[in-house]
C-alpha cells in the first residue's frame, strides 16, 4: 500500500513540475521568503510604495490593515506610504486610470492584491529579477521570465542594467544568460534582498490574515497535543478495571 502511495506521489510531482517554469521558459529562482519576517515585510512595503505603487494598486487591502499587520505607527504609514492623498483607513488604491496605463503602457497596469497567491513568490522574485534592455520593445526593456511584457524595470537604479547574452551571438537566438553592464546602487546581495522584501510583502498582501492564521496554528497545536494526552490519560484510568 504505502509503496503504491509513493509511487503515484512521486508521479504527481513529476507531472506538476513543469508548471514550476514561467511564462518565458525560464527555470524560476527560489525566493525562500518568511512571512514570520517583520522587517522584511516593512522594507518590502517601503520598497512597494516607492517603486511599484505608482502604477499598481492594492484594491484588497486597506492602509491600516498594512500598519497593523506590520507593526508600522499608522502616522509612519500616512508619512511614507500614502502618496496619493488617501487616509489611513482606505485601499491602497492609486491615481492612474485604466486609460492613461493602456496609453503610456499599451496595457493597463494589472492590481497586486493577489499577485502573490496567482503567480507565487518565486515567480515575482525571478521576475523583478529578470529584465533586460531590449531597444525592440516600446519603453526599451524585456523579461526573461514574462516575455515582452508592458512593465519597465522600474528597479534598474538599484539593480543596474542588464543585457541578454544570446546562443552562438545570433541576435535573435536563446538567452543563455543576463550580464550586468551597467551597475547599480545596490550590490548584487543587496538587490537580492530588496526584490526578496519586495516578494515577501505582496505574498503578504495575497492573504493578511495568514499571519494571524500561523501565529494561532501553533497556540491550536498545542491545544490538540495537550487534550490527546489528557484523553489517554483519562481512558486508561476508566478501562483500567476492564479485563
Amino acid at each position: 500500500m504505502f509503496t503504491k502511495f509513493a509511487a503515484a506521489l512521486t508521479l504527481g510531482l513529476a507531472l506538476c513540475a513543469p508548471l514550476h517554469a514561467s511564462e518565458g521558459g525560464a527555470a524560476l529562482q527560489s525566493a525562500n521568503v518568511s512571512l514570520n519576517d517583520t522587517a522584511a515585510l516593512q522594507r518590502g512595503a517601503k520598497l512597494y510604495f516607492n517603486y511599484c505603487a505608482g502604477c499598481h494598486s492594492l484594491r484588497y487591502v486597506r492602509y491600516s490593515r498594512i500598519a497593523e499587520d506590520l507593526q508600522i505607527d499608522p502616522k509612519d504609514v500616512e508619512a511614507n506610504l500614502i502618496f496619493t492623498g488617501a487616509k489611513i483607513g482606505d485601499l491602497a488604491i492609486n491615481n492612474l486610470s485604466a486609460e492613461d496605463g493602456t496609453k503610456w503602457f499599451g496595457k493597463a497596469p494589472p492590481d497586486l492584491s493577489l499577485e502573490g497567491r496567482s503567480k507565487g513568490a518565486d515567480w515575482i522574485y525571478s521576475y523583478l529579477k529578470s529584465f533586460y534592455l531590449d531597444p525592440t520593445r516600446p519603453l526599451g526593456w524585456n523579461n526573461t521570465v514574462f516575455e515582452n511584457a508592458s512593465m519597465p524595470n522600474v528597479l534598474w537604479e538599484l539593480q543596474g542594467v542588464q543585457s541578454a547574452v544570446r546562443k552562438g551571438g545570433a541576435a535573435d537566438g536563446p538567452i543563455e544568460r543576463l550580464d550586468l553592464t551597467t551597475p547599480g546602487r545596490q550590490s548584487a546581495e543587496e538587490f537580492d534582498r530588496s526584490v526578496r522584501d519586495i516578494t515577501a510583502f505582496l505574498q503578504y498582501v495575497g492573504e493578511p490574515a495568514a499571519l494571524k492564521r500561523e501565529s494561532m496554528g501553533v497556540w491550536v497545536l498545542l491545544y490538540l497535543a495537550v487534550f490527546t494526552l489528557l484523553a489517554y490519560l483519562l481512558k486508561r484510568e476508566f478501562w483500567k478495571d476492564v479485563h
